[in-house]
């Protein structure tokens, strides 16, 4: 799950699938388009899939994919909402576990148990009613530039306390939990380390350390981070367990790490949305996006982990970008009790 994200800004080219393709009903790919069913993909920006294997489902299924890109986890999950009625497409990928509580309230997304899910997935179900199944996971975590650390002398930081260290004053940035998706994730975090009144005690130590917060991923991670591209001035940041992936150097080691004691898990779902006029080749879209096939793309393509076991990862991502065994979790009807309301005391409290 990089937003919304890493993965955007980490050169990987936006796909969107139009190409033609043999029809349920057996026929040629020049045959009457009206026989060749459409189904609207809604997702976040940061969707990327290989053209080859996004064409080859086309041809195995007879279905012609549109991708409509819907901003951030967030924003795409507000629309979903508000257009529930009469939706923007036909299935829906990004929704991720902090916004997945309010999406099922809403009755945005329709039961289906897809045929892939025992394969991994359902290790991450939210859902009795198998409304959403899984396809990734990208947990939220510090990540920091070691060689900033070792140039200045100083011990790398390794848990949340250690952020709010005077030894560390004005060397973290992180997003916006109102903006940004890592940013929520970090705060709901920080809220299951320390509890319910005590999250702000910490934030106030952060605020009083210098933390910078930026309203997105993208400026805080390669504009403001000294360990990216961006080269800025700030060596601790916000981001993800897999963006060391991203950062590894000509000798094969990453120039990054993350801090897997910061961590907070991260899963993006998918789901046939509720009034979908092509139930079944919806459907058809998520075993698609729960298959081997699919999910041995996620990684190198989204920098996420697959939801699906027995997946291979990229060369160096056992070493760079191992997943974290022990993240911090919330159960969703926790967070959606408390999501709107920890932003808003979150805003209060930074003066944001």
């Amino acid at each position: 799950m990089i937003p919304r994200t890493a993965r955007t800004v980490l050169g990987l080219a936006t796909v969107t699938v139009l190409a033609s393709a043999c029809s349920l009903s057996g026929g040629s790919s020049g045959g009457d388009a009206q026989q060749t069913p459409t189904v609207t993909l809604v997702t976040h920006d940061s969707f990327v899939a290989p053209q080859d294997v996004l064409d080859a489902f086309q041809r195995q299924s007879g279905i012609k994919l549109k991708i409509l890109k819907s901003g951030d986890a967030g924003e795409l999950t507000n629309k979903l909402v508000l257009t529930k009625a009469n939706p923007i497409g036909d299935v829906a990928f990004g929704v991720d576990n902090t916004f997945a509580s309010r999406a099922l309230g809403e009755g945005v997304f329709q039961a289906y148990t897809s045929p892939e899910a025992d394969r991994g997935p359902q290790r991450y179900s939210v859902d009795p009613q198998h409304r959403l199944s899984a396809v990734d996971v990208g947990d939220v975590c510090v990540n920091i530039d070691p060689a900033y650390f070792a140039s200045k002398h100083l011990p790398e930081p390794k848990t949340y306390d250690d952020l709010a260290d005077p030894k560390y004053k004005d060397l973290t940035v992180a997003e916006s939990p109102a903006t940004a998706s890592p940013g929520l994730a970090f705060l709901l975090g920080t809220v299951a380390k320390y509890g319910e009144q005590g999250w702000h005690d910490y934030w106030a130590k952060l605020k009083a350390n210098g933390v910078k917060v930026d309203s997105g991923w993208e400026e805080a991670y390669t504009k403001d981070f000294s360990g990216s591209s961006g080269k800025g001035p700030r060596p601790i940041v916000v981001s993800y367990a897999s963006s060391p992936a991203a950062e590894i150097g000509d000798d094969g080691k990453p120039r990054t790490k993350a801090l897997l004691d910061t961590c907070f898990r991260q899963i993006e779902y998918a789901g046939v949305l509720t009034n979908s006029k092509q139930v079944p080749q919806a459907q058809k879209v998520v075993d698609f996006l729960l298959s081997q096939q699919f999910q041995s793309t996620v990684a190198a393509n989204m920098y996420v982990y697959p939801a699906r076991e027995g997946v291979d990862l990229p060369a160096g991502w056992a070493a760079a970008a191992p997943l974290p065994q022990d993240p911090a979790t919330l159960p969703a009807d926790q967070i959606q009790a408390g999501r709107e309301k920890w932003i808003g005391e979150w805003r209060s409290l930074m003066g944001a």
